[in-house]
């Protein structure tokens, strides 16, 4: 029988005890582990799997954590944490109360850059090096390790544009799968495909090279005494390096080879054939498919409407659209500042531009909203799927921001709709002649209504809804959100009724952000002294502070409570999970109003 080598690693110093020739089954160990604890607990599998030889290399060859390795993205870096003292608590993985999903320096001093968004690592171990550099730490290692999608993005650039002039003693490794979530797209993509199937490229016409690193590869990245050596013969070289590599995403699971889209994050798969564990098929709908195909019932009747996503197809169920109208869907790679800025050029001659970004990624892109959306009013419709809180992937992927550094943009509509209907109605509205740019807010998930596919009907820009009538206090929502607030009133209304007493909660449907409803504002303040704000976003500078801003203005003295996202980073567990532990689900809230 084989001696179980991962079994007695549990650290680096560990594996770098291991004779070189011991490397390839620890490698075989270390995927069948990984798929092996994914099988029943989910989280990104295919990423990790592709990456295995890899990491086992740069953690036997290198004296990590002395020298410094940041991962772009955390997606691939399960095997790293297995082998850097977390292997006995990788079951936690993404759960509340485990190890998160992505590097995090709080979590291990392995994890020498925090990382969930793309493009960072470079910039991050580039700066690392420098400051390695200025106290005189020549010796130390700084290894950057990013995809062949996140490379594309113009941060990715930037910084080997300046790593390229610097006496930096870095070394950048690119893991080459032809992939990100969806299919790798554009011109560095169809490069990278000439430098693997043809060695002259590589040789006399290469792009790194040409940026002043010591270029070596392509490199099979499954064949551990090839890396080993390079990694090896690198090490001793000075300045910027760069090491080319050619992995398969999903290695060692057939199914994830073979259907490496679905399998970058499969949820419970059989660990033997592969095949995905079937559940019960929901009668709801997921918002992006709500929003999938209302884009392309939109665009079947308006030839002007373009879809565009940074390397988001799949996610944001812009495939729909590709699979109808491929000329007028953009994919355009992890590249969210060019995405909106493209959908402004677009919007100047005339086209109806639909950008479809997460709302932590479009962090990322912050000037161009402002600078070429907002400053110069293009009708851009940005749409934000995973708004709120989105559950296991944790604080670098929460879109609870969006409300609060979006309401100070002159312009800029801010809509958040409570259900299937309302979103489907908001995306006809918006291509109806809107003459300002619009940011539609939505979770991810499924949502509550099974008939969501209702005739389409235009949405009074800033007017909210009320959905029940009450006597004393006033509850003002924002989003979806709004289905536990009808649920925790519908908790009240029930130990109310045995009482034989009437409702005492009004509930309103603010739907806006920017423009606010003053008119049903000032209704509102008139009527109630107490009135309560709730929504999925951050609590600072969010909805609720709105709403204080409006009553300040116009001298209102009444009582406003605001719940929503405290002030600080919120980490991974369930969604239902989060929002009981910061009380915004139907039975805390309900127990809030009850107080009031």
């Amino acid at each position: 029988m084989t001696k179980n080598l991962l079994k007695n690693i549990s650290h680096p110093p560990d594996l770098r005890k291991l004779n070189p020739n011991k490397l390839p089954q620890l490698a075989k160990e270390l995927r069948e582990f990984i798929i092996d604890v994914l099988a029943t607990k989910e989280g990104h599998l295919g990423a990790s799997l592709g990456v295995v030889e890899l990491t086992i290399a740069i953690h036997y060859l290198f004296d990590t954590p002395n020298d410094l390795l940041v991962w772009d993205v955390g997606h691939q870096a399960y095997g790293h944490k297995i082998l850097t003292g977390r292997k006995d608590i990788f079951h936690t993985n993404r759960q509340l109360g485990g190890i998160a999903g992505f590097p995090s320096r709080k979590e291990s001093n392995f994890d020498a850059f925090g990382v969930g968004h793309s493009s960072t690592s470079i910039s991050a171990a580039l700066g690392m090096a420098i400051a390695s550099n200025l106290k005189g730490a020549t010796e130390k290692q700084h290894i950057a390790v990013i995809g062949d999608a996140s490379i594309a993005s113009g941060m990715a650039f930037e910084a080997l544009n300046h790593a390229g002039v610097s006496k930096a003693n870095l070394l950048i490794i690119l893991n080459d799968n032809a992939i990100g979530i969806d299919p790798s797209v554009g011109a560095l993509k169809q490069y990278l495909t000439k430098v693997k199937t043809d060695k002259r490229v590589a040789a006399q016409n290469n792009i790194i090279k040409a940026l002043n690193f010591d270029y070596s590869g392509p490199v099979d990245g499954h064949d551990l005494p090839k890396i080993l050596s390079e990694l090896a013969r690198l090490k001793k070289v000075k300045g910027p390096r760069f090491l080319h590599i050619i992995t398969t995403k999903g290695k060692g699971l057939q199914k994830a080879e073979e259907d490496q889209v679905t399998y970058h994050a499969p949820g419970k798969f059989d660990k033997v054939s592969g095949e995905r564990v079937q559940t019960v098929k929901s009668v709801f709908t997921k918002y992006q498919d709500v929003f999938g195909k209302t884009i392309v019932e939109l665009a079947i009747q308006n030839d002007r409407i373009v879809g565009i996503t940074p390397a988001m197809l799949t996610g944001s169920s812009l495939k729909f659209m590709l699979e109808k109208f491929p000329e007028r869907t953009f994919d355009v790679g992890i590249a969210e500042q060019h995405a909106v800025t493209l959908a402004a050029g677009m919007a100047t001659q005339g086209l109806i531009p639909y950008c479809n970004i997460y709302s932590t990624f479009l962090q990322r892109a912050y000037d161009q909203v402002i600078h070429d959306v907002a400053l110069q009013n293009l009708p851009v419709i940005f749409c934000l799927d995973r708004a709120g809180l989105v559950g296991e992937d944790g604080a670098t992927h929460h879109g609870v921001f969006d409300i609060a550094y979006l309401r100070c943009i002159p312009n800029l509509i801010i809509f958040a709709p409570r259900n299937e209907i309302e979103l489907r109605n908001i995306l006809y509205t918006a291509q109806q002649g809107l003459k300002n740019p619009i940011a539609i807010r939505y979770p991810r998930g499924k949502g509550t209504i099974i008939d969501w596919h209702k005739p389409f009907q235009k949405i009074e820009i800033g007017k909210a809804v009320q959905l029940k009538t009450g006597s004393k206090t006033a509850i003002l929502s924002l989003g979806t959100i709004a289905k536990n607030v009808s649920e925790a009133l519908k908790l009240i209304d029930g130990k109310l009724d045995k009482l034989n007493s009437s409702s005492l909660f009004s509930h309103y449907d603010m739907r806006f952000v920017n423009p606010l409803d003053e008119q049903s504002l000032h209704l509102i303040f008139s009527t109630y002294k107490t009135i309560i704000t709730v929504e999925d976003g951050a609590v600072k500078g969010g909805f609720g502070a709105a709403i204080l801003e409006f009553s300040a203005k116009n001298n209102y003295q009444n009582n406003v409570k605001l719940i929503g996202i405290p002030d600080e980073f919120i980490g991974h567990g369930s969604v239902f999970q989060l929002q009981q532990s910061l009380g915004l689900d139907a039975k805390s809230l309900a127990e809030l109003f009850s107080k009031t």
